[in-house]
């Protein structure tokens, strides 16, 4: 197991907007960062980084905590193989508390020994590539013919493998991988007799990277003219490859695509890193398949901006053409550059310097509704009725996007590219808008809303004395809930605090609390942590919940303790002053506390009156009552600290 005196090491030397930035473009808001959720699909930013607290908050999906937490969430690892990935990253050296036995290997998770076999697969591809003789005269030679360099080479982690039946699994299955795991991890097939062969045989391998750089599948191409071959073959779905959230090259581009602020888009391996070499980096493949969804999200999360690269083979962007809708439908700017004809990204970005090629890139990007327009109105030429399809395929493009004045503007230019009346391109758009909208079910349109539920229609009203009217027996409840919350809140943000002159805010609040039960579990756990360690001297802080809290509480403790929004410094500019929550924390922590001992009090009340009217006796009755009347003046005490006044 990783060493305490390890995890320590990793947690001092986090930064959580480097880590967190290696997977979402952070934008600076006030003294935080701010983004749109990486875990959901949303227009308007709701994903919040503290730097100062160490932790993140979203929004959107609910997700809190810090940057291990954010990493295990992100990308589906575990405890253990989000340690080592940050160890690697930050170059720190692992050291281990014993060698693991073999119950404690056992205990490793299938998708740890997964991503163990990939990456031994990888390492073993790369050993026959440099250091065997076919490897050297077969794959590094197609390389190199290529013009592929040795840095290119490195950089995208290039392998070859031997042509024999059984080499890789031999060597798997002789350190103790076993035929399920190799099965399971698409390195081997299987046949309906048992036996099984290698997938990949006798050619170049084109490793495919997750974003955090480990290995999850494989692109083999075949160097031979067998035409009972495929020319390239590519790993099956396993439980850490799934083809559609994937694209080639994402890994080494990431960077470059948040610095330019814009993708490049090309159709496969050789294309990217041709590119790579060329001396642009913000490029990635979609590797021959039409774009999903979960692509798109993935390319958004680092920019909304992308130029797809064409060549000049007119079935070829005739196809491609109808894989870009979905990338307009998920909000993405895409701009058009179209390649002389017979060239591809590949063979292009050999025939100029660097600066030359990113010269004309820049100049001949053109947004993608008008090189559609373009290109439909060549197609059709005087004919009216392919003319006529023409339009209506550009208005069913236009549709798709979610901006309501990017609509409108390429309405504009559509209407006088094509010399047809506005007014008709925009009815048109209409009604394919409103038969798209009569697809959605009722169902789905009130998730798309995110509407609420129907409340409750069961809870029984109570009568409270000092009241005419009946209230939900909830209403007490869910004030004690919201001050729960808010005292849990004071403890996180301002524990430490001075809360007047040699007393902190843990010291009143502790005092004036320890008696208090929680009702919310969750707002109890923290509480107590508090207490238990206050009790020993110690003062805890978020951090403390990162890592010793569950997912439930690391999202709670990241939520209080994250602010979406701050005062603009231009109010204080204009003498409008709003004065920090740390300046005034004397007194939101003493109404706070008033305020929950007011509403538990309030909460034993209603209590009492459902005692006393189930009283069988009138010595029961009598003594409820006399606790009631207790607690009545306790709450009027409370009430009037605060400056409310409650009727006799």
């Amino acid at each position: 197991m990783i060493s305490r005196e390890t995890i320590d090491e990793i947690r001092s030397k986090l930064d959580i907007v480097d880590v967190v930035g290696d997977f979402v473009t952070l934008k600076r808001s006030g003294q935080n960062y701010k983004a749109k959720s990486p875990f959901s699909n949303e227009k308007t930013p709701s994903f919040y980084v503290v730097p100062s607290k160490g932790i993140f908050k979203d929004f959107s999906s609910g997700k809190g905590g810090d940057a291990i937490t954010f990493v295990m969430e992100h990308e589906g690892m575990s405890y253990v193989e989000t340690l080592r990935y940050l160890a690697k990253r930050y170059n720190i050296d692992l050291k281990e508390d014993h060698q693991r036995t073999a119950e404690e290997q056992s205990q490793y998770t299938e998708r740890d020994s997964l991503y163990g076999l990939m990456n031994y697969a990888k390492d073993q591809f790369k050993d026959l590539l440099f250091n065997t003789d076919d490897g050297r005269g077969i794959g590094l030679s197609y390389f190199r013919e290529r013009g592929f360099n040795d840095r290119t080479i490195e950089k995208f982690e290039l392998g070859y493998t031997l042509d024999q039946w059984d080499y890789l699994s031999k060597k798997a299955l002789g350190i103790g991988y076993t035929s399920d795991l190799l099965a399971k991890a698409g390195l081997i097939v299987v046949r309906d007799d048992g036996r099984s062969y290698d997938r990949f045989r006798g050619r170049v391998i084109f490793p495919v990277h997750n974003l955090s750089g480990k290995v999850i599948a494989f692109g083999a191409r075949i160097l031979t003219k067998d035409k009972d071959q495929p020319k390239y073959i590519n790993s099956p779905e396993t439980d850490i490859y799934h083809k559609s959230h994937v694209l080639y090259g994402m890994y080494q581009a990431k960077n470059a695509i948040r610095r330019e602020d814009f993708c490049y888009i090309v159709e496969g391996y050789t294309d990217v890193m041709s590119m790579h070499q060329a001396g642009i980096d913000n490029v990635v493949a979609s590797s021959g398949t039409a774009f999903t969804e979960e692509q798109v999200k993935l390319i958004r999360r680092f920019s909304e901006n992308v130029t797809v690269m064409f060549d000049g083979d007119a079935a070829g962007i005739k196809a491609a053409l109808r894989g870009i809708d979905l990338v307009l439908k998920g909000g993405l700017n895409v701009r058009v550059v179209l390649l002389p004809d017979g060239d591809d990204p590949d063979s292009f970005s050999r025939k100029m310097p660097e600066t030359e090629l990113k010269q004309y890139l820049k100049e001949h990007a053109k947004d993608f509704i008008s090189f559609k327009i373009d290109l439909l109105a060549q197609e059709s030429g005087h004919d009216p009725i392919r003319r006529a399809e023409a339009i209506r395929e550009i208005v069913t493009s236009i549709s798709l996007i979610p901006d309501p004045i990017k609509r409108s503007v390429y309405i504009q230019e559509t209407s006088t590219l094509l010399k047809i009346q506005e007014a008709v391109l925009q009815t048109e758009l209409n009604k394919i808008t409103l038969t798209e909208r009569a697809k959605t079910t009722p169902a789905e349109k009130g998730r798309n809303r995110n509407m609420p539920g129907p409340p409750p229609d069961d809870v029984p009203p109570v009568f409270v004395p000092g009241e005419d009217e009946p209230v939900s027996t909830t209403s007490i409840a869910a004030r004690i809930e919201r001050l729960e919350r808010e005292t849990v809140r004071m403890l996180v943000c301002y524990a430490d605090e001075a809360f007047e002159p040699e007393v902190r805010v843990i010291d009143y609040m502790m005092a004036e609390l320890e008696d208090v039960e929680f009702e919310n579990y969750i707002y109890k756990e923290i509480f107590t942590a508090f207490l238990e360690n206050y009790r020993n001297g110690e003062v805890i802080d978020p951090m403390y919940f990162m890592e010793h809290g569950t997912s439930d509480i690391k999202n709670i403790v990241a939520e209080l303790t994250t602010r979406r929004h701050e005062a603009s410094k231009g109010w204080n500019a204009e003498s409008i002053f709003f004065p920090d929550e740390k300046e005034i924390v004397h007194d939101a922590v003493y109404s706070c506390v008033i305020r929950l001992k007011l509403y538990k009090v309030q909460g034993m009340m209603e209590g009492k009156v459902q005692d006393m009217k189930q009283a069988k006796t009138d010595e029961e009755f009598e003594e409820h009552f006399t606790i009631f009347e207790q607690l009545k003046g306790a709450e009027k005490d409370l009430a009037a600290v605060l400056g409310i006044v409650f009727s006799s």
